[in-house]
């Protein structure tokens, strides 16, 4: 493949030509318009297309993928990276992750989630969905990166009246914020953190707002055992039905983790229309002691995508590792070697996610938007290559991922991302200054 040179990087879009990459229905060529979508798309296409684009990249040497999608994160929590592992969960949250939370600036958030935006731009995620505070931050960090992204503030009020009418009032500035962005990358959602921090009447109000709005809804879901207990000596039900009941779930949600629902419950966010985002490093790592039950959601026909979640509990943001671990766990868990192949678990990752946040198809087909990844064909991952799928679920990481397209606005070529320097040195002096304010609080 033809090396490129940082001189000749394509900075500010143009109609694409990609020539003779690599699928799994054999070579094909990919022409993208100035607009940003998939004109055509197979073999041949490109001879229509050749005098006409502005920039074209010889793909003999690649594979070409749908851009992955992050339907679980909290990007600026990169800045977590390392700081608190191997922990009961209980003390990590409130002997690490919520003090430093507290000191968090919107500089900070910033910061973060440039960082957490090059990281998926480098390992091949081209659209996320994210929970945070400051989002205004967030929403500045996604645009100046060029990734897409559907962002919610993290709406908490702890069953009090007072601070609900502070989240509500912060919900509804953010999502005029975003609004007024104009960005047709950058959506926004609302965020109910979960069952145990938002009170029945916070619910209830983000689930008509949401719908007024017809802006999308992302919620923590029974995620742990004790989630579930707690729920039903407090209300008498479990998280699905009190979700449920407030009008929470519908179409336009992304549940994340639902580690603990049972079958039935499983139909019934299959009734609802609700995507599920499977974090399974994140799952893991905090043990919460059950795999998300991809078999009962798979058969009730719930749309599943994939998560990371932040990076202070799983510490990356690389979704080919997280295919891996989500279709090994599944494996594991349900004693099934057969269960969650590799053209299951690439499709999650891809076209899943992109129906779960409303992005298109997520495939590479005309019309489609141009959100595709181009990974390299001789890698030592893809070597010998008899099943495109597999090599990319079980055998490679985000490091053999070369170009990364969003929009049809190349984010990176060869590697090479513009200003990476200055985002890494951006995120470690925030890292290093918000520990030492909270060390210092």
């Amino acid at each position: 493949m033809t090396r490129y040179q940082p001189e000749h990087f394509p900075e500010h879009g143009g109609s694409l030509l990609i020539e003779g990459v690599w699928t799994e229905q054999g070579r094909i060529d990919i022409a993208i318009s100035a607009e940003g979508t998939i004109e055509a798309a197979g073999p041949g296409a490109g001879s229509d297309f050749r005098g006409g684009a502005e920039y074209r990249i010889d793909g003999t040497g690649c594979i070409a993928l749908p851009g992955l999608v992050n339907c679980h994160t909290h990007a600026a929590m990169s800045l977590l990276r390392g700081y608190a592992d191997d922990m009961p969960l209980q003390a990590w949250l409130g002997e690490k992750i919520w003090p430093l939370e507290a000191r968090l600036t919107g500089s900070d958030v910033y910061w973060g989630t440039r960082l957490a935006c090059l990281e998926m731009i480098r390992t091949g995620t081209t659209a996320f969905q994210d929970m945070y505070f400051f989002m205004e931050e967030a929403a500045r960090a996604a645009g100046d990166a060029g990734v897409r992204a559907v962002l919610a503030y993290g709406f908490i009020d702890l069953f009090n009246d007072e601070k609900r009418e502070q989240e509500i009032r912060a919900t509804r500035r953010f999502v005029s914020h975003v609004r007024d962005l104009h960005n047709p990358l950058i959506t926004a959602a609302v965020g109910p953190h979960a069952v145990y921090t938002v009170s029945p009447e916070g619910l209830r109000w983000l689930a008509e707002y949401s719908g007024e709005e017809e802006i999308g809804i992302h919620v923590h879901l029974s995620e742990t055992e004790q989630e579930v207990a707690d729920a039903v000596k407090a209300w008498g039900k479990r998280p699905p039905e009190i979700l449920d009941t407030c009008g929470i779930l519908t179409p336009r949600t992304v549940a994340a983790h639902c580690c603990w629902l049972d079958r039935g419950e499983c139909m019934l966010l299959a009734g609802r229309g609700v995507s599920v985002a499977y974090n399974p490093a994140s799952n893991m790592k905090l043990a919460v002691n059950r795999a998300m039950p991809y078999p009962w959601l798979r058969e009730a026909g719930v749309n599943i995508s994939l998560g990371s979640d932040g990076c202070s509990s799983n510490n990356n943001l690389d979704l080919f590792e997280e295919m891996k671990i989500g279709a090994l766990l599944q494996k594991f868990a349900w004693n099934s070697p057969t269960l969650l192949p590799a053209g299951e678990m690439l499709a999650i990752a891809t076209s899943g996610g992109a129906r779960a946040l409303g992005l298109g198809t997520g495939t590479i087909a005309p019309g489609a938007p141009a959100d595709l990844i181009l990974v390299d064909r001789h890698a030592v991952c893809t070597t010998p290559l008899h099943s495109i799928s597999s090599n990319m679920v079980y055998s490679c990481s985000g490091a053999a991922v070369l170009t990364t397209i969003c929009n049809g606005r190349v984010l990176m070529l060869d590697r090479y991302i513009p200003g990476e320097e200055e985002v890494l040195a951006g995120a470690s002096a925030a890292a290093a200054d918000l520990v030492r304010r909270a060390g210092s609080a």
